[in-house]
């Protein structure tokens, strides 16, 4: 490979990078500490749900499942006495379809919009809510494109488990929230 084609070739490797660390490997760990947390309850909306024309479709219920199952997953085991309530609209997405392996392989993504209810304060957190946008991440199977190595059915499990990873990840940024410590920022 010559260099002006190897250069040309890093954008696409550093986003290959970025999109691998997208995906939510971490259900075989011990769960994250999250002070007294408790998941209350969730509700799942997907019924406004937008895609582009090159996606797979899903139904509305299929989403609200499979988004519900990857939220009992990811908070399901902590029973803090601290209780929230999440509100999860989903907005958007793109199921990849078979595209050409490597060269023009899309990859799915998901959008939602997250709502914290604290239902000991009986308020939300955050007016207007947190937008999220996940990618569904690269790994063996979605590397040559997921659309064709992966069912919807599949490609919407990863979505979702990512989504409930970030939202576990947006309430660890508000350790004020969980009743924790604040964060440490590094020395600069």
């Amino acid at each position: 490979m010559n260099l002006a084609r190897l250069i040309r070739a890093l954008p696409a490797l550093a986003l290959l990078v970025v999109l691998a660390a997208c995906d939510a490997k971490d259900m075989g760990d011990p769960p994250h500490p999250m002070g007294n947390f408790k998941m209350n309850a969730f509700f799942i909306d997907a019924q406004k749900a937008q895609t582009v024309p090159l996606s797979r479709t899903a139904q509305p219920e299929d989403w609200e499942t499979v988004m519900g199952d990857a939220m009992t997953e990811r908070f399901g085991t902590y029973a803090g006495d601290k209780p929230f309530e999440f509100g999860i609209s989903i907005d958007g997405y793109v199921l990849a379809p078979r595209g050409v392996p490597v060269v023009a392989s899309p990859k799915s993504a998901l959008i939602i919009r997250l709502h914290v209810y604290d239902s000991a304060k009986k308020q939300f957190l955050e007016e207007g809510g947190k937008r999220i946008t996940v990618m569904e991440g690269v790994s063996g199977e979605s590397f040559v494109g997921s659309g064709w190595t992966q069912n919807k059915q599949a490609q919407m499990k990863k979505l979702a488990r990512n989504a409930a990873k970030a939202v576990q990840d947006y309430m660890l940024e508000h350790p004020e929230w969980l009743g924790l410590p604040p964060l440490q920022t590094p020395p600069p």
